[in-house]
């Protein structure tokens, strides 16, 4: 459907289909839509009648207003039919607004410090030298996603949660599991229970006998230990899905645009912009939601309470009156201002431990594996269509 030559008053959906050729682009009609009417009524999947916003301007407003809500139980999920939502568990600080937020992001905030993000960069490079001997000696082709993209986030996890070294190989087995291509989804529910139940347990261990890790410096918090298996579930959902699929798909990218490549893996002071580029271009987090908890007017538009409003962060990102050329990946591009790791009171925590991630991998799988190249048409790479986290599944390379 093309909106580009008419007004846009309401839509039936959320515009998800993406273009088979293109895997990295956002789906066509986000931005005609955003063109001609960028807060327009859209009805979800559950019937609620609410708003679509793509617009950079008008998504950055609602993400840094506090008059919308991201609690679960009175938002509407624009991506699927969820029913009704019950309220965020304990530590879960993505469903819940101020005070609750406030108190778990200042608790959290003070344990990501200066020091410990240093001391975790010595060991995010050990890992990744260590994962690309491990795919050297298996030998091509493979896929990238198990042997490189999901190993060093969740190992990183493991450091930061101070998960013993006897149990690591266990818990990357389960970790592993949740993002298997070929795991059914009782498998990777069983998985994440097993983790959850794990990290419960790993807690009263930490209590008694702490260690230099984070889980060790919250339980000298006020926090229950049902808050802290809750937040220790949330960094290893934050923390693993999105750089993960941030490394696959920045790879899938950056083998689409062999110049660039070359610079990544070349010049080392072009790698800062290019994870920020990257990050503007693939916006893997790509629809957020907002409820308002009052009558709010943005841009003009009146938006009553208890109205959702699916963010489409992907549009935002693209929006030619904040970036110039904003389909054209530019690794020197000043992309200041993308709102990739979100904006306002809910932007990513851990988004300093996620750049990093992405500044020692790429250049260093680049660097080892100077002819990495696709060993599966673009088109027949499996994509992470329709969930919350977009990406691979799989990454078949060779080299």
């Amino acid at each position: 459907m093309n909106f580009a030559d008419r007004r846009v008053e309401h839509l039936a959906a959320l515009p998800t289909t993406r273009p088979a050729a293109s895997p990295a682009d956002p789906p066509t009609e986000l931005g005609d839509i955003r063109a001609v009417a960028p807060l327009v009524r859209m009805t979800f999947p559950d019937g609620h009648e609410g708003w679509l916003a793509t617009g950079h301007s008008i998504v950055r407003t609602i993400l840094a207003d506090s008059r919308f809500s991201v609690r679960y139980d009175i938002g509407h999920y624009p991506l699927a039919d969820a029913g009704a939502m019950p309220p965020a568990e304990p530590g879960d600080m993505q469903g819940v607004d101020a005070p609750e937020h406030t108190r778990y992001r200042k608790i959290l905030a003070g344990r990501f410090t200066v020091r410990r993000m240093r001391q975790l960069e010595d060991r995010v490079t050990e890992i990744t030298a260590r994962q690309l001997e491990v795919m050297a000696a298996a030998g091509g082709p493979l896929d990238l996603v198990p042997h490189f993209a999901h190993p060093i986030p969740a190992l990183v996890i493991c450091e930061l949660l101070g998960v013993p070294y006897a149990d690591r190989d266990l818990f990357q087995r389960n970790m592993n599991a949740l993002g298997g291509v070929d795991d059914s989804m009782q498998q990777r529910v069983t998985a994440f229970r097993t983790i959850v139940a794990y990290i419960s347990e790993l807690v009263t261990v930490k209590r008694r006998h702490p260690t230099d890790d984070v889980l060790s410096d919250l339980t000298i918090s006020d926090l229950t230990d049902a808050e802290l298996a809750g937040i220790g579930a949330l960094l290893l959902g934050a923390g693993l899905d999105t750089t993960a699929n941030m490394v696959a798909l920045g790879t899938l990218t950056l083998l689409q645009h062999p110049a660039q490549l070359a610079t990544v893996r070349d010049d080392p002071d072009a790698v800062d912009r290019a994870v920020e580029e990257l990050m503007r271009y693939l916006t893997i987090a790509h629809t957020n939601l907002r409820t308002a908890v009052q009558d709010v007017e943005i841009a003009g538009t009146r938006i009553a309470a208890y109205e959702s409003v699916a963010l489409a962060m992907q549009a935002a990102n693209r929006d030619p009156a904040k970036f110039a050329d904003p389909d054209v990946l530019d690794i020197a591009r000043d992309a200041t201002g993308h709102i990739g790791f979100g904006h306002g009171r809910h932007q990513c925590l851990g988004q300093q431990l996620a750049r990093m991630e992405m500044r020692i991998a790429l250049p260093a799988l680049l660097r080892r594996f100077p002819t990495l190249r696709l060993a599966a048409p673009v088109e027949e790479i499996p994509m992470r269509a329709g969930l919350d986290i977009y990406g691979v599944h799989s990454l078949p390379v060779d080299w």
